[in-house]
């Protein structure tokens, strides 16, 4: 019952964490933002490329087969195919640009949704037989919102705005509240729950293929892949402080007590980090019984005192092997300083060296100068 009880209650958490995660960007990390913009960018530059292309084979066929076209409205649709050809401009060569990527995202939507409703506004009487050919856009651009990766906040947003335009569209056609209608609105409404299921499926599994790639599958710490795309191949912007990490003689835990144990101890000492770490604050499993700390916001001596810190509650743990036998661990710890404008990688070496000072004195302890 107990295993039950414990399956379940994870079952929630990954519930939760699924809808919470989908419903808006507040809580994802850096580095999946700048994931989810990549995709978000592939498709301003899809989406982007066939409205564009649409456009002109659109306006031939409205050359071909309505009676007249009125002149006003072909600015207006020369000004909207060169804003899709700029957003697709802009998306490709806008990588890592997350701001951008945003604003293109939303101008996909904006610009035919406000060609749209420009003909809603301005035609009127016998123009009516042109807006009733466009009808089509608001849930074009609906439908369209299932392929982006957006939260289900994003998207709402977006379809409540093309509610609205169809909602207008009803009143300027003089059809708001008669059957027909009603049933474009609910058409309209229905497509919308459909892209936002769409959505919520589709940015799941980006999240959870994310985590798969990122997250060490036994600790669930950031991998060693991870925690170099996150600080970055560049200089840094700000100082931080390395502490590297490495659980002693852990080979013979594993040998004496057995892997499961030895799983046990690595965990338990992940927990342990995670629990201290600051809001800025980053862990990763580096390999085998190695972790890398990075401490952001604080002095050398704030930092030296949380390795210290670290070091005596790693010691503190108690373990129990298969025989119920209890045994205690240490750790070696390697501590460097990361100033603005240095390349992490180089201070990342520069606390693996003191890292293997300290076990060379001896273990357990700290080194924070060479």
């Amino acid at each position: 019952m107990g295993t039950i009880l414990e399956g379940w209650k994870n079952l929630q958490a990954i519930s939760i964490s699924s809808v919470r995660d989908t419903l808006s960007g507040k809580y994802h990390s850096r580095d999946f933002i700048h994931a989810r913009m990549e995709y978000l960018r592939s498709r301003v530059i899809l989406v982007g490329l066939l409205f564009a292309l649409l456009t002109p084979l659109w306006t031939l066929m409205d050359w071909l087969v309505l009676p007249s076209w009125p002149a006003h409205l072909m600015a207006i649709r020369v000004l909207s195919l060169g804003g899709l050809i700029l957003c697709v401009w802009l998306a490709f060569n806008g990588h890592q640009r997350i701001t951008r990527i945003y604003v293109l995202s939303g101008l996909v939507f904006i610009l035919p949704a406000s060609f749209y409703a420009y003909m809603l506004l301005t035609l009127s009487g016998a123009g009516q037989y042109v807006v009733l050919g466009y009808g089509f856009i608001p849930f074009l651009l609906v439908a369209t919102l299932s392929i982006f990766p957006f939260t289900l906040l994003e998207s709402a947003l977006v379809g409540g705005a093309l509610i609205a335009l169809q909602v207008l569209a009803s009143v300027s056609s003089g059809t708001w509240l008669s059957m027909k209608g009603l049933q474009d609105l609910w058409l309209l409404t229905a497509l919308l729950v459909v892209a936002l299921t769409a959505n919520y499926f589709h940015l799941g599994l980006l999240l959870r293929l994310y985590r798969q790639a990122t997250h060490d599958t036994l600790t669930g710490l950031l991998n060693r892949g991870a925690i170099s795309r996150q600080l970055g191949q560049g200089p840094v912007h700000e100082r931080l402080h390395v502490l590297m990490v490495d659980l002693d003689h852990f080979k013979q835990i594993n040998d004496t007590h057995g892997h499961s144990v030895g799983d046990d101890v690595l965990t338990r000492t992940a927990s342990l980090f995670k629990a201290q770490l600051g809001p800025d604050d980053l862990a990763a499993r580096y390999g085998g019984e190695e972790f890398v700390l990075i401490l952001a916001g604080r002095s050398d001596a704030q930092a030296l005192s949380f390795a210290d810190l670290l070091l005596s509650q790693v010691q503190a743990q108690t373990f129990y092997n298969h025989d119920r036998e209890a045994f205690q661990i240490t750790a070696s710890m390697g501590l460097a300083v990361c100033q603005p404008g240095q390349v992490i990688e180089d201070v990342l070496m520069q606390a693996d060296q003191r890292l293997y000072q300290a076990k060379r004195a001896g273990r357990n302890q700290v080194v924070a100068r060479d």
